[in-house]
């Protein structure tokens, strides 16, 4: 099974994709490559950081599921490779969910959202993001929840760290649920 968490800067996808690894033990998170540089307070193994010349290497060899340029850097999610036995999860931008849509890819499509629009700003300015690129990424934000909508995807909002895994954890669980009943 493929799920993908998708959500604009600032609304703590990745940390709920580290709880929902840690809550479901045949969940694996697949690691992005980005050619951005790494915030301060972001570990080391949040992405594969590399130079743009190993990212565009990469994308010539095949490597990517899906990739894009956003703000004038690249990610990208690998084809995925998970333990067997693991449903992969993908905690990506929306415009990386549009490409595995576009593939045809069956998959669970879950898109988290901050409470409010202020509160998206204020998570982005507390990660360290200058003030220019806060502005983008609320302006990005606005039409990411357009097209998730047009995804299909079911919307979540991060009001609350251990509601949202646990909502999140219930979708998978049901999803999970259909797709075994056939």
């Amino acid at each position: 099974m493929l799920i993908v968490v998708s959500g604009p800067g600032g609304v703590g996808k990745g940390t709920i994709a580290e709880l929902l690894v840690e809550v479901h033990d045949n969940l694996w998170l697949s690691k992005s490559w980005t050619t951005r540089s790494r915030r301060d307070e972001e570990l080391e193994d949040s992405y594969l950081f590399v130079d743009r010349e190993a990212f565009e290497q990469a994308i010539e060899e095949g490597e990517f599921l899906e990739w894009a340029e956003f703000h004038g850097n690249l990610y990208g999610t690998p084809w995925p490779s998970p333990p067997e036995g693991h449903d992969v999860l993908l905690e990506i931008d929306v415009q990386g969910a549009q490409s595995v849509n576009k593939q045809g890819l069956e998959c669970l499509m879950v898109f988290v959202d901050a409470p409010t629009i202020e509160d998206q700003a204020l998570r982005l300015r507390g990660r360290g993001d200058s003030e220019e690129e806060v502005q983008r990424r609320i302006k990005e934000g606005e039409r990411e929840r357009s097209d998730a909508t047009d995804l299909g995807a079911i919307f979540v909002v991060n009001d609350d760290l251990d509601k949202a895994v646990a909502e999140i954890s219930t979708i998978i669980s049901s999803y999970r649920d259909r797709e075994e009943k056939g």
